[in-house]
């Protein structure tokens, strides 16, 4: 009997303990302002900004320092950010963009900002009857908090969706609506001249040729002369750039049928050290009313002949979720966003560790030290945001996780529709 009332009371003193402890993180986050109700595996907040939603994001340090810039999909503009204490992000300024005016894909490299101007479609806020600002502008970052306009590129179109920046002259763009040509193309430009360099585009997409389904999302991520691009449902594309006034096709690895023909190909990963490539598609419609998405590992050994190794496992909701699936949870389910900048030294530059942003099943890593066996091994899901900020996602207001960035610290930051910003952590295995 004294045996059982000792084992009681050490049972109630370990419950008051982890309680204690439980009550302590609670607090813990309520002092941080991190809002309460994610699920993790194998991460942890560590920071969090309430901010109008940011989109798009890139990085720098500058005397020790770090300097966090993002997009907006609600906004129209960029804002600063110094995460020097990840615990306690400040918002240093918010740069005014032009209205009517998509401003949600940007780059920071070599000391210059570069941000896309786009048409911001009617379903995502914006008003056909108004003007609008098209192309990008490139930036100054000499002062890190300050950036100083240097030039406006206009592609006389609707402007350019996604682009990549690895320093130098280049910018490689998603040029969109420009005449003659049916959908989105990939132009080479050459900002200090304000010109076009070079262009290429996939046989269907130009007036006059036979139609097909070809959409260069961006960006091209360029690693030595060999331009990897994401061109929608006309999938992977490889160009050889060594001139860059006269791209060359090196392959094509095509992914649809049998998988979503919309945004087939979203992303590209060239990851040349083990000779692989990840490569995602991006959902679109709501409650998984398409046809498959996938995040996948392609084998670039001989970049002539890209071939496809293994598919990432599913998300699965965490035990005790109100719905079977994520395709119960409304919004989007499926892969959009992979931390991408790894031409950056700021950036973590892992070649066997991916990070995959998945709408409405949050942030998802994966160890992929085998190529044919990828493994989910943490994931971080926020709370449904309680605040609407803009049109989407149009069927329920859910959590919808729209990209990611992980500095060389380890600090890893998502930006979503309708809320702010988060800093997380891996922890635990």
């Amino acid at each position: 009997m004294q045996k059982r009332t000792r084992i009681l009371s050490f049972l109630l003193f370990a419950c008051g303990v982890f309680s204690g402890l439980l009550l302590t993180h609670s607090q813990a986050n309520a002092q941080n302002g991190i809002p309460e109700g994610y699920v993790a595996k194998n991460m942890q907040a560590v920071g969090y900004l309430e901010m109008e939603p940011p989109f798009k994001l890139a990085i720098q340090e500058v005397e020790g320092r770090w300097y966090l810039y993002t997009g907006h999909l609600w906004a129209h503009g960029w804002s600063i950010i110094d995460v020097t204490e990840p615990t306690a992000p400040k918002l240093l300024k918010f740069v005014e963009g032009p209205e009517n005016t998509w401003t949600i894909q940007m780059e920071v490299e070599d000391g210059k900002m570069i941000t896309a101007l786009q048409n911001q479609a009617e379903r995502w806020g914006g008003n056909p009857d108004q003007p609008f600002e098209e192309g990008f502008l490139t930036w100054d970052l000499s002062d890190p908090a300050n950036p100083k306009r240097l030039s406006h590129y206009r592609t006389g179109g609707t402007g350019v969706h996604r682009l990549g920046y690895y320093g130098g002259p280049y910018v490689h763009i998603s040029a969109r609506g420009l005449q003659d040509y049916r959908s989105g193309i990939y132009e080479i430009v050459d900002w200090e001249k304000n010109a076009v360099v070079g262009r290429w585009w996939v046989p269907g997409q130009r007036e006059g040729e036979p139609p097909e389904s070809a959409n260069l999302h961006g960006p091209s991520y360029v690693v030595g002369n060999l331009a990897y691009l994401p061109f929608g449902g006309a999938g992977m594309v490889i160009l050889d750039i060594s001139d860059v006034s006269q791209p060359k096709l090196v392959s094509r690895l095509d992914f649809s049928p049998p998988f979503n023909d919309n945004i087939t190909v979203h992303s590209v990963l060239p990851l040349p050290e083990r000779e692989l490539a990840v490569v995602t598609s991006e959902a679109i419609r709501p409650g998984c009313d398409e046809a498959l998405n996938h995040a996948s590992i392609v084998e670039i050994a001989d970049p002539a002949k890209p071939r496809l190794l293994s598919l990432f496992p599913l998300p699965v909701p965490p035990p005790g979720s109100p719905y079977g699936d994520f395709c119960e949870k409304g919004g989007r389910f499926g892969p959009h966003n992979l931390n991408y900048h790894r031409h950056s030294r700021f950036v973590e530059n892992n070649e066997t560790r991916v990070y995959v942003t998945y709408f409405n099943a949050g942030l998802r890593v994966y160890d992929i030290s085998n190529p044919r066996i990828p493994r989910e091994v943490a994931y971080f899901i926020p709370p449904n945001p309680v605040k609407r900020y803009g049109p989407q996602p149009a069927d329920t207001l859910v959590l919808q996780t729209e990209d990611v960035l992980v500095d060389k610290r380890g600090f890893i930051y998502i930006s979503n529709k309708n809320q702010g910003l988060w800093i997380l952590r891996l922890s635990g295995g």
